[in-house]
């Protein structure tokens, strides 16, 4: 609504709003038609017991607005053009009909996916994979940091370059080298809007409509549905407990890229052995394709310090490395950063650039003042002996609870476990998802996690994602012991036999 004249009166200033509002609505839609006569300010105000002055203040802010058209000694009347609602209306419900032309095929393509969500607001205790608890946030550390950073004195507030802060991209130079193994330039570091942001770039640079790309079988949806938007096809490749079977590989060149979850498996948990690892390499180094390494979860790994990145044993720049801070800080801080080959530096860059320029330049400061004193890693470090208790509450609900009806994979690292159920199939998922989420509990579907045909995926036995790190241990065995019931009653209606 527009700035209506000063009127030391709040009465008066409420009526001519109402006045105002209310005209404006019936000629939005088409109540008062175009050329129609408005009653004159003195009728209105005698008709609606207000001053003729409310009156003509509301009459001049629509005729301000361009809603009425006012003459000296003339009524004022419905301006052309101006019944907005009823016209927009009208051309949505001839447009409704096919809004396919509207969109680019990219566009096309995107909205033909499936919708994804990860999010069970019914659940009282929700197993989501990818949540962490909010306690977890180093919360007083961060405001400390980042109110230092906001009274720092500084020349002037400009654009930031498109590959990150200097200051982030050297702390996380050496934080990568000390935590994962890896050795890089500072100049091949690239900071994005979360991992996601990461996958984006990769698939709009590297892909081409009709490109192929190897994708684990079970793998990362969003990662998929990047690498498809662009028009290129999935070649789904089986995983195993060593990972991605690498046998599977095609030969033909016509794969552009591998995408792989090395450190943890996404979703089955299972670690990159190092013939994979080396095979998987000298198979990119033939067909010429680039491996992206999406360590989404490296530094969680319990009882041995974590795997080094695939990225670390690359000797021919082959591989394109995902870092996040989403797990070990929080998903709602949207940071996260590339270790690039030195050929697609420049390339990602201004991708990044025209994208959105950079990603938020005060949040940098504070990520990097805390990895630069210490105080990031000693949080990862109590962050992974929490998250080793809560691992151990689920392993211990499950063997309590569930004993002869299911068993735990994939949990030798990360922050979720997958929960096989051998005595029944992909099918009955749904069902125990939402029979379960009746109850308060949420847990996830293993199948839409499949790309391959669905008469393959229900051959399985049925699998259940379960995400703890944004739980407490009472909520993990508690959340546990409703999901066991659940699945007993269901066993036990259809008659199941438990072997």
């Amino acid at each position: 609504m527009g700035q209506f004249s000063t009127n030391p009166n709040a009465a008066s200033r409420g009526a001519q709003r109402r006045i105002y509002a209310n005209l404006r609505a019936q000629i939005e839609d088409g109540t008062l038609a175009v050329g129609s006569k408005l009653e004159s300010t003195r009728a209105m105000a005698a008709a609606l017991g207000v001053s003729r002055t409310t009156v003509t203040a509301a009459y001049e802010q629509l005729a301000a607005e361009g809603f009425v058209a006012t003459s000296a000694g003339k009524a004022a009347r419905v301006a052309g053009g101006a019944n907005v609602r009823s016209g927009l209306a009208a051309a949505s419900l001839a447009q409704h009909k096919d809004l396919s032309p509207a969109l680019s095929q990219y566009g096309q393509r995107v909205a033909a996916l499936t919708s994804y969500s990860m999010s069970s607001p019914l659940a009282r205790i929700d197993f989501k994979y990818g949540s962490v608890a909010s306690r977890d946030f180093p919360a007083s550390g961060w405001q400390r940091v980042y109110r230092a950073e906001l009274v720092r004195r500084v020349p002037s507030l400009y654009y930031g370059h498109p590959e990150g802060d200097l200051r982030l991209r050297r702390a996380l130079q050496s934080y990568l080298r000390r935590a994962r193994g890896l050795a890089c330039d500072t100049e091949q570091i690239l900071i994005v809007h979360g991992s996601q942001q990461g996958l984006d770039l990769c698939a709009r640079l590297l892909l081409n409509p009709g490109d192929t790309f190897v994708f684990e079988e079970p793998g990362y949806r969003l990662a998929r549905y990047c690498f498809e938007a662009t028009g290129a096809t999935a070649l789904p490749t089986h995983v195993d407990a060593s990972g991605l079977d690498t046998s599977g590989l095609p030969e033909d060149g016509c794969a552009r890229l591998a995408y792989v979850t090395p450190s943890h498996q996404f979703p089955m948990g299972a670690v990159f052995s190092i013939s994979r690892r080396l095979e998987l390499l000298r198979w990119a180094s033939r067909q010429g394709a680039w491996i992206i390494e999406d360590d989404y979860g490296g530094e969680f790994r319990y009882g041995q310090r974590p795997i080094d990145a695939l990225q670390s044993m690359d000797t021919d720049a082959r591989v394109i490395y995902v870092g996040t801070f989403s797990k070990a800080l929080s998903p709602q801080l949207r940071l996260g950063y590339l270790v690039l080959p030195h050929q697609l530096v420049h390339v990602f860059r201004e991708a990044k650039r025209i994208t959105d320029r950079h990603s938020p330049r005060w949040e940098q400061d504070v990520l990097a003042s805390l990895i630069e004193s210490g105080a990031y890693e000693r949080h990862v470090r109590r962050l992974r002996r929490e998250n080793e208790r809560r691992r151990n509450a689920l392993l211990d609900a499950v063997d309590q609870h569930l004993a002869g009806y299911g068993h735990l994979v994939g949990m030798a690292a990360g922050l979720h476990g997958v929960l096989l159920l051998p005595t029944l199939r992909a099918q009955d998922e749904l069902t125990l998802q939402a029979a379960s989420l009746e109850r308060g509990v949420g847990v996830y579907p293993l199948s839409p996690l499949f790309a391959g045909l669905p008469s393959i995926v229900d051959e399985r036995s049925a699998g259940l994602i379960l995400g703890y790190a944004g739980l407490t241990m009472q909520e993990i065995d508690e959340g546990i012991r409703i999901l066991a019931e659940v699945i007993r009653n269901y066993v036990d209606a259809r008659g199941a036999s438990i072997g």
